[in-house]
């Protein structure tokens, strides 16, 4: 994984200046050099400049980029952050039609497989990505996103200049682009955050390039081409074929994302989806006769506060110690006390450029920097419960029901702390209507299929639309923050395609949540784990983390220059902190209740005064 970054500009002739620009470049490098701290390189051109930060996995001494490759008088030239798991495939391919490499690096395999097919080889690609390549003779450059979105790549068209980078801090740095709030991105943050609307930079002008899609940019302007999609069929492979075939792609998907120079190491929590990655990366390493390092999570506090409920029915620690005696593993617990994890939550900000999950971010992104003391690769569970159907709104009759998006059905906590008069100005429930609906509309849906279907398809797109990109967005940046590469093979296109068509009688069978996974998943771990009822990411039952919380908060609301008190009501912010709260309704997901909502106007406020950021409604 890298940070990739750049500009072009039609208008202006950057080598007329390069000083200049090329200290833009090198604060663009260095805003995200945590994604890459190996190795950095630059390309400044007439009209485009590129910035890459190397984080160094595969091909360690020969893949320094920007790579170019020059045939006959015409220069294309790549910046590239990702990792390809079909190499060896495509390459072979390629070798066939003539060409020859000088590297090993998926690389140099992607640029290559361009200029032979064009934009439309991004389709034969299996792996997470976002990069950019200049075609110096048709003077085009092209933005090209994984089809899941699991690598970011954001961009702002300006004066006819298009600004691009990994993440949001890298536009600020072009001379010029001011992170500034409207209407729109204050709706993005207390009608519809943590998440976000797909392709929404949230700040005014900022556009994300949307999964499953490439854009290009020359003299004519910006068109964006999409070349992947979910495609609703029937589906006809009986029950025992889908139980194959499902088994077949989840370990594929695991063994290929296993590729690197350099170790590797799993998050284990216990619970099926990253015990399943766990059995499969220690069993292959075992091969070798090498040892697999794992790492688990939780919190100080949590053996005395824990309180079980309906979302989080048990504490992970008893199903890592089965997965730890069974499969040998190296294995660290990791553990974050109230104070680490309150101070992180500003870092986290830092790392997403937005607020996020509050402490659901800060906590990840603390244990991501403990785990890069031991490994810099790591392959994680996510996003099995979007594709397989494990959360609890997949089998709520109140979320079928419900016309709102199923892990946030009540906004009220979301208006009860801000002031009557920003209320009536954003108008949340409409922006979050429009929101909803739309993305209900694009739902693919195949004509015979009855209403329960239908709604089951909704439900299960929004998931992956949204719930699961604000997932992949944690984990991204909790993780490169710390030069941390996070893969997650559950989130393999071909898995995806491929489950999204199955029935849901497969899918839940006999009402066993995640059953199509679990039986796929048969004879690789102990019955204990496999069966075991979902319990999602930790999260700290420790009162005394809310107390820090409230105090902190309580401290930003008397210093009058508090950027956050111009939002929010200070009496209705204190009523809600002298209110008792309730761990068991959150208000987003399943994790973000009373602690988490406090925790969120701290981000908030940190984020407004760290970014300077321009409000204008």
């Amino acid at each position: 994984m890298c940070g990739i970054a750049g500009f072009c500009s039609f208008k202006e002739n950057y080598t007329s200046r390069s000083a200049k620009w090329q200290d833009t470049l090198a604060n663009m490098k260095n805003s995200i050099k945590h994604r890459g701290p190996d190795e950095d390189g630059y390309m400044l051109a007439e009209h485009v400049g590129f910035a890459h930060a190397r984080l160094s996995i595969i091909d360690l001494a020969n893949g320094k980029q920007p790579m170019s490759r020059k045939i006959g008088n015409r220069l294309y030239t790549i910046i590239y952050n990702g990792e390809l798991y079909n190499t060896s495939e495509l390459r072979e391919d390629l070798e066939l039609k003539g060409w020859r490499f000088q590297t090993t690096s998926d690389t140099e395999v992607i640029l290559v497989g361009i200029i032979e097919y064009g934009n439309e080889f991004v389709k034969e690609l299996n792996g997470i990505f976002a990069f950019a390549i200049w075609d110096s003779d048709n003077e085009t450059l092209s933005l090209f996103r994984d089809r899941l979105g699991i690598k970011p790549l954001f961009y702002t068209l300006r004066d006819g200049v298009c600004v691009f980078g990994s993440e949001l801090k890298v536009l600020f740095e072009y001379p010029g682009i001011r992170p500034v709030i409207d209407r729109g991105g204050l709706c993005e943050v207390f009608g519809i955050g943590p998440a976000r609307t797909y392709g929404n930079g949230v700040f005014k002008d900022c556009s994300e390039v949307l999964p499953g899609y490439y854009n290009v940019y020359n003299r004519d302007g910006m068109k964006t081409c999409q070349y992947w999609k979910l495609v609703s069929r029937p589906h006809t492979d009986s029950y025992e074929e889908t139980i194959e075939k499902t088994a077949f792609l989840v370990k594929d998907s695991i063994i290929r994302q296993m590729v690197s120079d350099i170790p590797i190491c799993t998050f284990l929590s216990g619970g099926v989806d990253s015990s399943i990655v766990t059995a499969v990366c220690a069993d292959e390493l075992a091969k070798r006769g090498e040892q697999l390092n794992t790492f688990s999570f939780d919190f100080a506090g949590n053996d005395e506060y824990f309180k079980a409920n309906d979302f989080q029915p048990s504490r992970d620690r008893p199903y890592v110690d089965m997965m730890v005696e069974h499969f040998h593993t190296n294995h660290t617990y990791l553990e974050c006390d109230n104070i680490k994890l309150a101070d992180a939550l500003y870092k986290a900000v830092d790392a997403k450029d937005l607020p996020g999950m509050a402490d659901v971010d800060s906590s990840l992104l603390h244990f991501c920097s403990e785990v890069k003391k031991f490994n810099k690769v790591t392959l994680t569970g996510e996003c099995a419960d979007e594709i397989f159907g494990g959360y609890p709104w997949f089998h709520s009759k109140e979320a079928f029901e419900a016309h709102a998006f199923p892990w946030s059905r009540n906004i009220e906590p979301r208006k009860q702390l801000l002031k009557d008069d920003l209320l009536d100005i954003l108008q949340l429930e409409d922006y979050i209507n429009n929101t909803y609906e739309t993305s209900v509309a694009e739902t693919p849906k195949l004509p015979f299929e009855s209403p329960e279907e239908g709604r089951r398809r909704e439900i299960a797109y929004l998931n992956i639309k949204w719930f699961m990109a604000t997932l992949l967005d944690r984990m991204d940046r909790t993780s490169m923050f710390s030069g941390l590469e996070a893969r997650v093979p559950l989130a393999d296109h071909r898995i995806l395609d491929y489950v999204w068509n199955v029935p849901w009688d497969i899918k839940c069978r006999d009402g066993v949540v995640k059953h199509l996974l679990r039986e796929s998943a048969r004879g690789l771990l102990p019955d204990e784990v496999l069966y075991r009822r979902k319990s999602p990411y930790p999260k700290t039952y420790n009162p005394h983390y809310e107390g820090i919380l409230a105090s902190r908060l309580g401290e930003i609301l008397k210093d009058s220059s508090s950027p956050i008190n111009k939002l929010v009501d200070k009496k209705k912010v204190a009523d809600f902190l002298a209110a008792p709260s309730d761990y068991g309704k959150p208000w987003f997901g399943q994790l973000m209740a009373g602690p988490q909502m406090i925790a969120y106007l701290l981000q908030i406020n940190y984020w407004l005064d760290k970014y300077k950021i321009e409000l204008t409604i």
